[in-house]
């Protein structure tokens, strides 16, 4: 009779193992990265671009909404834990799954792999935008926690560079991409949208949202640019409503 032989031994390689779906602790992190995208992340961009269209009704709405946010309790607090911290998870281990993964768009020219592609790379620049609008608007020149009113000159004298404006412009449509996109696969992966035909109709809800994000970005810039009412705003616009009598009315000091 023949004798049975036991298989050899299955070898593992040395080196770091392929991430995949469910295995071991890149499952956790996946589902992390995919998470704070949305929350915190998502919710911070909602209300950053909220607060940003008050410079349309003015500097002085503008320096009041700027005030409110920095008269928040805990503040510093909240804006390391609820976005500084996140923001740079997000974005370290998002190059990470970049270059752990491949696109191969040039054998596999199909509209998923040119999601990922573009997804990767409005993460890239969505990334470098906010590092450098952070420095610039929050920790260098005119503090604006202590004056928050000169906070639409700081953004005008900023915008009033055209290639400054450009990266605006574009980091802006690159930010609400990259979101809304973002909102999709988070619906696919967390099972809220099961199967084709309602991740199908959920992408044309995303598009609409996109399109609306990034809509209300550029209008809130058409104030630091673009309206003569506004133009050469002083860095703190000493603006007070004084009632004169009827004849004059109500006149701005």
């Amino acid at each position: 009779m023949a004798t049975a032989q036991n298989p050899a031994a299955h070898t593992i390689e040395r080196g770091v193992q392929p991430l995949r779906a469910a295995t071991g602790w890149s499952f956790v992190w996946r589902k992390l990265h995919s998470l704070l995208g949305i929350i915190p992340l998502g919710a911070f961009l909602l209300e950053h671009l909220l607060s940003n269209f008050e410079a349309l009704k003015g500097p002085i709405a503008y320096g009041e909404q700027v005030r409110f946010l920095n008269s928040l309790p805990m503040v510093r607090v909240l804006e390391w834990v609820f976005i500084f911290l996140p923001l740079l998870y997000h974005a370290c281990y998002g190059v990470w799954i970049w270059l752990r993964g491949q696109s191969n768009i040039v054998y596999y020219p199909w509209a998923g792999n040119w999601l990922y592609v573009v997804q990767r790379y409005t993460g890239l620049i969505a990334f470098a935008y906010i590092t450098q609008h952070v420095i610039r608007q929050r920790f260098m020149g005119i503090s604006l926690p202590e004056q928050p009113f000169a906070a639409f000159h700081k953004v005008q004298v900023e915008l009033a560079n055209p290639w400054m404006l450009a990266v605006y412009i574009v980091a802006m449509i690159a930010i609400c991409w990259h979101f809304s996109y973002g909102v999709w696969l988070f619906a696919a992966k967390w099972g809220i949208t099961p199967g084709t035909k309602a991740r199908k109709r959920f992408g044309f809800v995303c598009v609409a949202l996109g399109l609306g994000l990034a809509i209300l970005g550029l209008a809130s810039m058409w104030a630091f640019v673009v309206d003569p009412k506004y133009k050469n705003t002083p860095e703190n616009p000493a603006v007070s409503l004084v009632v004169a009598p009827a004849a004059t009315g109500i006149v701005l000091i």
